[in-house]
């Protein structure tokens, strides 16, 4: 693709592969307790303590809608202090939440796996870090496809959902912990040999204060991102953590007859993660290629498509009763469509707030974590208050038809006043 090929002789590739690996780890740490909810909750069960369909929603949301909130803070620090240091210092801090869970094990408790989850938002907000580190490093024109890359990343929760509970039933669910921790130090110490900031002469970095900060949330525009980035990004990161609940409380018979894990006689816990994995990677897969269409037909436009799509099929998946198979594929494309229009929502921000890109991105992103845990727990309140997913999968469809409307409101003030002198499409 056209996109691709132009980044050769741009940039500081090694800092964008390191980008990409980092926000892959910390992806995957941080939604580590999707895949493995079903196996905590029987350890939890174990121990006397029953989890509601409430308190699951809540343990699954608390490490996005932390990650949300803490992404402010690491924007402020890329600003501040650089990416480089921002990273390493919220990376650590990652560490010790992993390690913690893993030296807990059984005997840990449910207010213990809220201060675990709490942790784990420090990898949910290396966000604010990974792609702010990439794109200051490349021209407005290539930031759709880079920021795509770096934020591809997100294909580590795949990897979770694939390996996670496999590893759960061989050895314990702590031990998922602990494989993450010393993958974490790895990438921790890669990253700090390998990893860059863009030097002055590239970009020039301008610390911002508490009161810059107040002037951005002053910008009509950054609540419209923000509403477009909760949407999709939320939408995404929503559906991935809550994936493995949905398919053993909707299609966990349908599951149970596919003997499709080739390592061990079937365990519907495990076939459920691979089912969620194969529908989460489209979205994280797709994230560039989205951008890279923004680039060529603009972010807007871009943008009708993937939430059209994304609105019709949640309308079909909560008002027909689809055979598993099909319901699996909708799904997958639900994801694709959402991860897409993740690419295509930072192909439009870098442009309308280059000087700001960091705090920008610490408030946008916030809004997508903020998104992701409005979904969580309306799946979850949906499933207890009426035993059934359909309302919550209307109220979604919903939300992104609000976004769709609020699209063609902005697209022409946009294309007329920043966009003219954006350099990219609009």
């Amino acid at each position: 693709m056209a996109g691709f090929k132009a980044l050769k002789g741009q940039g500081h590739g090694m800092t964008l592969f390191m980008a990409f690996l980092y926000f892959d780890m910390s992806f995957m740490v941080w939604t580590m307790l999707g895949p493995l909810s079903t196996e905590i909750g029987e350890a939890l069960a174990l121990a006397g303590h029953i989890m509601t369909a409430g308190e699951k929603a809540t343990l699954l949301s608390l490490p996005i809608l932390s990650g949300a909130l803490l992404r402010i803070i690491l924007g402020f620090g890329v600003d501040k202090f650089g990416p480089k240091k921002t990273a390493l210092v919220s990376q650590a801090i990652v560490i010790v939440a992993l390690l913690t869970a893993f030296l807990k094990g059984d005997g840990i408790t449910y207010n213990q796996l809220l201060m675990v989850a709490l942790g784990l938002g420090f990898a949910g907000a290396s966000f604010a870090v990974a792609l702010p580190q990439a794109g200051q490093w490349y021209p407005p024109k290539l930031q759709g496809v880079v920021l795509g890359i770096a934020g591809a990343g997100n294909i580590g929760v795949v990897i979770d959902f694939i390996f996670a509970p496999k590893i759960a039933e061989l050895w314990g669910w702590e031990y998922v912990f602990l494989v993450g921790a010393v993958m974490a130090i790895i990438v921790f110490v890669a990253y700090l040999f390998l990893a860059k900031d863009a030097p002055s002469d590239v970009y020039t970095s301008r610390p911002k204060k508490l009161k810059d900060y107040g002037k951005l949330m002053k910008d009509k525009d950054t609540w419209w991102f923000a509403l477009f980035y909760a949407i999709s990004f939320g939408g995404f990161v929503g559906f991935a953590g809550y994936m493995k609940v949905y398919l053993m409380s909707t299609y966990s018979v349908d599951m149970g007859t596919f003997g499709i894990d080739v390592f061990n006689e079937p365990n519907v816990k495990v076939i459920a993660g691979y089912f969620g994995a194969l529908t989460i990677f489209a979205g994280a897969v797709l994230r560039p290629v989205g951008g890279n269409i923004a680039d060529k037909i603009g972010g807007i436009k871009a943008l009708y498509f993937f939430y059209g799509m994304v609105a019709l099929l949640a309308v079909v998946t909560a008002l027909v009763d689809l055979p598993f198979f099909l319901a699996i594929f909708v799904l997958f494309l639900i994801m694709a469509n959402l991860g897409m229009a993740n690419g295509a929502v930072f192909q439009l921000v870098p442009q309308r707030f280059g000087k700001d890109i960091g705090i920008m991105t610490g408030l946008v992103g916030a809004a997508g974590g903020i998104g992701g845990t409005a979904l969580i727990k309306t799946l979850g309140w949906s499933k207890g208050a009426f035993d059934g997913y359909m309302v919550g999968f209307l109220i979604f469809a919903g939300v992104v038809l609000v976004a769709l409307a609020g699209l063609s409101m902005v697209k022409t003030r946009w294309r007329t006043t920043w966009g003219v002198q954006a350099g990219g499409r609009i």
